[in-house]
């Protein structure tokens, strides 16, 4: 278990729940469809923001298992805007020296074009090492767990082999550091399955700015409030 300590420091990585596009939308006027487009150009321009700050490590959580219940015009459009990311997105990406990685499954519902994609983006960028963008995709916190111990389980471990540790090595990306703090855009006060596991001992935050009015100063509040915070991890306060 990590050890008491005060923030005094940028998250070495931070976890967002993209929130507010419809609620955007609506309050303009517009189709909900409208507030996903614009929370999607941001995507680019937040992640080098966070990289400028110094933060490692960032995983946007993009669509979850859930939002295959949206209604299928919203759905198409959500898996449009996804590949337009990787058409139009990916390569300054690269340029930038950025790796991505995806948590999620590449499952029957996802198309085929768009899985192409996503394994041609992970592909050209692994060997990045700037910094790391991990994209929530048909992510969902427990079916992460579920397919954690499924893998253990086809793997002949015992019961008293599993721990926390072999759960944790059991994930989509062991290798990612557990994220430091958790920010959820429009104020809503909701986990919505989102890094279930890895959040057990991050910092969360709740802006109330719609994810479409996201800005390096809504960011740059944020992590000062981090910053000012002290993680005790179950323990006590230093004296």
């Amino acid at each position: 278990m990590p050890n008491s300590e005060r923030t005094n420091k940028i998250p070495r990585h931070l976890g967002i729940i993209l929130d507010g596009n419809g609620r955007w939308a609506k309050a303009r006027g517009l189709e909900r469809m409208a507030g996903h487009r614009e929370g999607f150009m941001l995507l680019k321009p937040v992640i080098l923001a966070c990289r400028a700050r110094g933060i490692q490590y960032l995983t946007l959580y993009a669509f979850s298992t859930e939002n295959w219940n949206r209604p299928q015009l919203e759905v198409d459009g959500l898996m449009e805007m996804m590949a337009f990311f990787f058409d139009h997105e990916v390569a300054e990406l690269h340029e930038e020296n950025i790796r991505l990685l995806h948590a999620g499954k590449l499952d029957e519902k996802v198309p085929e074009t768009l899985k192409v994609k996503m394994r041609n983006a992970l592909a050209l960028t692994k060997d990045n090492t700037s910094m790391t963008v991990i994209l929530g995709f048909n992510y969902g916190g427990r079916d992460e767990i579920v397919r954690a111990v499924r893998k253990l389980v086809a793997a002949g471990l015992k019961p008293e082999d599993i721990t926390d540790a072999t759960i944790s090595a059991s994930m989509d990306n062991p290798e990612v550091p557990d994220p430091d703090l958790i920010l959820r855009t429009s104020g809503e006060q909701r986990t919505s399955n989102f890094l279930t596991w890895e959040a057990a001992y991050a910092e969360w935050a709740f802006p109330k700015t719609l994810w479409p009015d996201f800005n390096e100063e809504v960011l740059d509040q944020v992590l000062a409030d981090y910053a000012n915070r002290e993680r005790r991890f179950g323990g006590v306060t230093p004296k």
